[in-house]
């Protein structure tokens, strides 16, 4: 897929899912066995600013990571690194991704409000 230029939503996204995670100090963090959810940061690329994002705790140890707003160029195969503070907390290898920013927006667009017919056939004029 080539995108028509180097902003275009179609390279952005805001979800993804790493396969089981590598916890560096405890496995995984207290936070997240105990909450099932945790806020942190992450990045998948070595100099990108980090990112925050909240994970979710799967039954196999992979995480689902969401975040707060959508980041460019996400691929699988890349590596996700989290982050508390200055620590880092571990990495996982990224599996899936999410839908893009245009591919969200697309299907916002196609969920027009009804027409007037449409309402009148609902609630008929007094």
């Amino acid at each position: 897929f080539k995108a028509p230029s180097r902003d275009h939503p179609a390279l952005y996204r805001d979800l993804l899912r790493t396969n089981r995670v590598h916890w560096i100090a405890e496995e995984p963090p207290a936070e997240l066995v105990r909450e099932k959810m945790m806020e942190c940061h992450f990045r998948f690329r070595h100099q990108m600013a980090l990112v925050p994002c909240v994970l979710t705790l799967n039954q196999d140890g992979s995480v689902w990571v969401t975040l707060v707003k959508p980041a460019k160029a996400i691929t699988p195969g890349q590596f996700a690194v989290f982050y508390k503070g200055d620590e880092c907390l571990g990495s996982g290898k990224i599996l899936r991704i999410g839908p893009s920013v245009y591919t969200l927006q697309q299907g916002k667009n196609r969920e027009e409000s009804p027409k007037k017919e449409e309402i009148d056939k609902i609630e008929p004029a007094t």
